[in-house]
């Protein structure tokens, strides 16, 4: 464990150190898209913050590979050089992206070039364990196909999940820390090594987000891109795959004891097939949806549009942070709920957990439909959202008519004064050197460049 923690450590801290020469270096190459329609961030934010997570992956897996316990893995699998070869190849065409804007087909298919890298290389899919048929060996085609969708699912998952400040990085950080303390119960518990590298892929994960989300947090002031975004969910995909089709449950040695006792001992192998579905759900749903909604329309499964789940939250009426902490919340519900049951998979209060937590998650997520209203001797003590709505005079009452008047002019002449001032570039519509964050006037303290 303190190797694990060690690596976990070095991963996060030359993440979190390299993050700000990269944010440079994103504002000097460019890498500052125009703000789209879609987007809620208010002013140009650098990208290419994937640089940063791939060189702290590399960092972790290189620190890992000369400690006592974790050489082990280097030396009995290939599959660390199987995800670094796969990370670098979909790292380089996320950065391409995030300087170019690269076509949607041309990155699924680098997707399934990256994972092909990958399966070549011994990190694929051999065997599912599928209830009450048993262990079922897959054939190579089997194997890579499976592999191939599940990459190239969960990549897609985690890029469209990326909308608010910290919410991708936040969301993989809790699944990979689940994650994690599942592979490192059957690698300690059953004493099973094929179990390692999925420990290590989760704990060089963890340390990949941990370090970059004090610089991604809101506001942000640099985003991972699609260089960051394919590049966790690629590592993500690793894991699952690894601890899935690598390890053979006959291990376990689980069938002993009563038919009842078998079953419930059995859960740890069932778990394989819920755990990357439950490490990805918020994602993988907010997926589907997005494909349904945009082929109902007519559109492309790969347009871009306003419809995600962090913009339902935003419309709802939740603020940026409450919005990031509302899926934060769902991700470690799923997640941590199953990795529970599967330690005890008998256990009633378990169940009774997480549906009152699911009761609280609902409560907390329609809170701005039913916003409390406070009375009148308490309005001077709360914010003006919780005030009542105090009613307009009757456009025939004489008695204040003019104080109405004045009122209304003052209120009009408080609008004209606060109009937003339209945002422009030097050379395009708007005004010239306005700041998008306040809409108000150029930074008198910045020059301009």
């Amino acid at each position: 464990m303190r190797e694990y923690l060690l690596t976990l450590c070095v991963t996060a801290a030359v993440t979190y150190l390299l993050t700000g020469p990269v944010r440079k270096f994103a504002i000097v190459a460019g890498a500052m898209p125009e703000i789209r329609a879609r987007d809620v961030h208010r002013e140009p934010t650098p990208r290419l913050g994937g640089i940063a997570m791939f060189f702290g992956l590399c960092a972790g897996l290189l620190v890992a590979d000369h400690l006592a316990n974790l050489n082990q893995v280097f030396e009995k699998s290939n599959e660390p050089r199987a995800l670094l070869s796969g990370a670098a190849l979909i790292w380089l065409i996320g950065v391409l992206d995030d300087k170019f804007e690269i076509d949607a087909l041309i990155k699924l298919g680098a997707q399934m070039i990256a994972a092909g890298v990958m399966v070549m290389q011994g990190l694929t899919i051999l065997w599912l364990p599928i209830p009450g048929v048993g262990t079922v060996a897959l054939t190579q085609w089997q194997g890579t196909l499976l592999t191939v969708a599940l990459v190239v699912i969960t990549i897609n998952a985690v890029n469209f999940v990326d909308g608010l400040d910290g919410l991708a990085a936040g969301m993989v950080c809790i699944a990979s820390a689940a994650f994690f303390m599942y592979a490192y119960r059957i690698w300690y518990s059953y004493g099973i090594e094929a179990a390692a590298p999925a420990t290590l892929f989760a704990a060089v994960l963890m340390g990949m987000c941990v370090g970059f989300l004090p610089h991604n947090m809101h506001p942000a002031r640099i985003f991972m891109g699609d260089s960051g975004s394919m590049l966790i969910g690629l590592v993500l995909a690793a894991g699952a795959i690894s601890v899935t089709g690598q390890v053979d449950p006959d291990v376990m040695k689980l069938f002993s004891g009563s038919e009842r006792n078998a079953v419930h001992q059995m859960v740890p192998v069932y778990i394989p097939l819920l755990m990357p579905l439950t490490i990805i759900a918020i994602p993988a749903a907010d997926l589907i949806l997005a494909i349904v909604r945009r082929t109902w329309r007519g559109q492309s499964p790969f347009a871009a549009d306003r419809g995600h789940l962090h913009h339902r939250l935003l419309e709802i009426g939740h603020s940026h942070s409450r919005a990031v902490l509302i899926m934060y919340f769902w991700s470690a519900l799923i997640a941590f709920g199953a990795l529970a049951y599967s330690v005890n998979s008998a256990s009633m209060w378990i169940v009774l957990g997480v549906v009152g937590l699911s009761a609280v998650g609902l409560v907390l997520l329609l809170l701005p439909r039913f916003t409390p209203r406070a009375p009148r001797w308490a309005e001077a003590f709360v914010p003006p959202r919780y005030r009542r709505r105090r009613a307009a005079p009757a456009p025939g009452a004489a008695e204040g008519a003019a104080s109405a008047e004045d009122a209304a002019s003052a209120e009009a002449a408080d609008d004209e004064l606060r109009t937003p001032v339209p945002v422009g570039a030097s050379g395009g519509p708007g005004v010239p050197g306005v700041n998008g964050a306040t809409a108000l006037g150029a930074r008198s303290r910045v020059p301009r460049r």
